[in-house]
Order: C-alpha cells, then sequence, then structure tokens
C-alpha cells in the first residue's frame, strides 16, 4: 500500500480487502468448517488445469498460497490455492471476534472497503448481519474516535 500511495503522487488512493469469513462458535469449529469446505471445493474442481490465472494478483496470491496455509492470525490461503486463486477465494477463519480483529487490521494499514462474501450465502448473511458486522464497526469506530483525539492533541 506504501509503494501505491508513493507512485500516486498527490492522486487519492483507496484500498479494498475482500475475504470470504468463515465463522465459529469456537475457534475450532471454525476450522473445521474451512477443511469442510476445501474438501467440497477440491471435489468439485477434481483434476481441472487452473492454469495460471493472467491477472496479477491472483498470482500473487497462488505464490502465497503455496508458501504458507494460514497467515497472520487466521488468514486461510488454502482455499486459493485449491479454486486456482479465482474470485474472492480467501478466507478470514475463527470466531467472530478473531475476523472482526483481523479485518480491522486490514482497515488499520488502509483499507476502507472491507467486503465479504460467504460460502452458505443465506446463513453466512445472518451471521455476518448478526455476529461479524456490528463488531467490525465497534472496532472501526473505535479506531476513528482515537484517530480524531490523536490529531486534535497535535
Amino acid at each position: 500500500m506504501e509503494r501505491v500511495r508513493a507512485a500516486a503522487g498527490d492522486n487519492e488512493i483507496k484500498f479494498s480487502v475482500s475475504t470470504r469469513p468463515i465463522l465459529g462458535r469456537t475457534e475450532e469449529e471454525a476450522w473445521q468448517r474451512a477443511r469442510e469446505i476445501l474438501v467440497d471445493i477440491k471435489r468439485r474442481v477434481g483434476n481441472r488445469d487452473l492454469r495460471t490465472p493472467e491477472n496479477v494478483g491472483s498470482q500473487r496470491l497462488l505464490q502465497i498460497a503455496g508458501e504458507k496455509e494460514v497467515y497472520d492470525t487466521c488468514l486461510y490461503t488454502a482455499l486459493a490455492e485449491a479454486s486456482g486463486a479465482r474470485g474472492n477465494s480467501t478466507a478470514l477463519v475463527g470466531t467472530p471476534e478473531t475476523v472482526a480483529q483481523a479485518m480491522v487490521a486490514y482497515y488499520d494499514i488502509g483499507a476502507t472497503s472491507l467486503l465479504i462474501r460467504g460460502y452458505d450465502p443465506l446463513e453466512d448473511a445472518r451471521e455476518y448481519g448478526e455476529e461479524l458486522i456490528p463488531r467490525v464497526r465497534e472496532l472501526v469506530a473505535e479506531r476513528d474516535k482515537q484517530a480524531d483525539q490523536k490529531k486534535r492533541r497535535q
């Protein structure tokens, strides 16, 4: 992000992060669900040739996924690797609190749009709306308040 901002000069640059959160009541439950989704993706993909994607973002994601299955606290890259990094294919896995904290870490480094999509659209939308999104909003509001207070002191 810093390199892009530097290259942009005075032009305003905004960043978005797109993930597919996988939630559970416990960390173990969330990771079990993530492993089940991985098995399902591998079954659906089968022996198809997932040639190297043309876009650089997907190529980088595949490289990262080949190096490490989990980054930071809960960024699960195995799903991206299994699907050839097509579309929105990385997941943040954990309890709503774990995933909210991970999403806000992206906000902290400059992502202003946090986009989410689930694997089970109806159930995930319910969980996100009841548990994840309200917590992300609370955390972002706390960060914004702290930033405003810091600016006032300067």
